[in-house]
């Protein structure tokens, strides 16, 4: 079944959100003092491709300060853009199991730093 939900997933608009991702990044690594966020990107790209079947787990202890930078810069629009779009997703019957997952994106988004995604037990 998860197998399913990420081609369905994949083919309706995570391959979208993941090459976003994946080009922020990359232009991130170009500027070598970007090479941490850049690696933040690429977490977020990997999630967005293929979300089903995996968790993510926030450590906002390991790195508060960065953290706390990345939702003052980016972080909050990054969520609020995510949130937007799982609140219009969960107003269908369909759209609810494609709306909770991009709540773990808003979770990622806001603070990436030392967050981890595991697969879901």
């Amino acid at each position: 079944m998860k197998f399913l939900a990420n081609c369905i997933w994949f083919l309706l608009g995570g391959f979208i959100f993941s090459l976003a991702w994946l080009l922020a990044g990359i232009l991130l690594y170009i500027t070598l003092i970007g090479i941490p966020l850049g690696k933040q990107c690429m977490k977020a790209a990997k999630l967005s491709a293929f979300p089903f079947g995996k968790e993510v787990i926030t450590a906002l202890d390991e790195y508060p300060i960065i953290n706390i930078v990345w939702a003052i810069l980016l972080g909050w629009e990054l969520a609020i853009g995510y949130l937007s779009a799982a609140l219009i997703l969960c107003v269908t019957v369909i759209g609810i199991p494609f709306g909770i997952q991009i709540m773990k994106l808003v979770k990622l988004a806001l603070f990436p730093f030392g967050a981890r995604i595991i697969k879901a037990s």
